[in-house]
């Protein structure tokens, strides 16, 4: 099995641990005074206390502008669907709100960006059709060689 890690900077734990914890569902695992583990939907995600970034860069996807700089998970539809009616619910503000692009194509996706209480960006993503999430000409963009 191979499990991937992102180290990631917060500014505090308690927050942290009620964004990832509480909201998200994650496991946590080991703490220290300056960090904390999660398990990410399967994968260890280590929040880190540090300095804020000064800016937030975006980029274009579908002509959207969404966070350059982001992380998250490809979830089942449903799973997704249950995550984003939760966050809706909840005092957090979604970035970008929960949406279909890509309709129609084999890459159609459920999407939306949501930051932590530290600023860092968060896309929980859900394919129609699975099996196009690393097909590379399925959303109608030309492949860049």
């Amino acid at each position: 099995m191979i499990l991937f890690h992102l180290a990631f900077r917060v500014d505090d734990i308690a927050s942290t641990r009620r964004f990832y914890g509480e909201l998200l569902g994650c496991r946590q695992g080991r703490e220290a005074p300056n960090w904390i583990d999660f398990d990410f939907f399967g994968h260890q995600i280590s929040a880190h206390i540090g300095p804020r970034p000064e800016s937030v860069l975006m980029t274009r996807v579908d002509d959207e502008d969404v966070p350059l700089v982001h992380f998250g998970a490809i979830l089942g539809w449903e799973e997704w669907d249950a995550l984003a009616r939760r966050i809706a619910a909840s005092d957090n503000r979604f970035v970008v709100e929960p949406h279909v692009r890509f309709v129609a194509k084999p890459g159609e996706q459920g999407t939306f960006f949501v930051a932590d209480p530290s600023g860092n960006v968060l896309e929980f993503k859900a394919f129609r059709h699975p099996s196009a999430i690393f097909d590379g000409d399925d959303n109608g963009l030309e492949r860049v060689a």
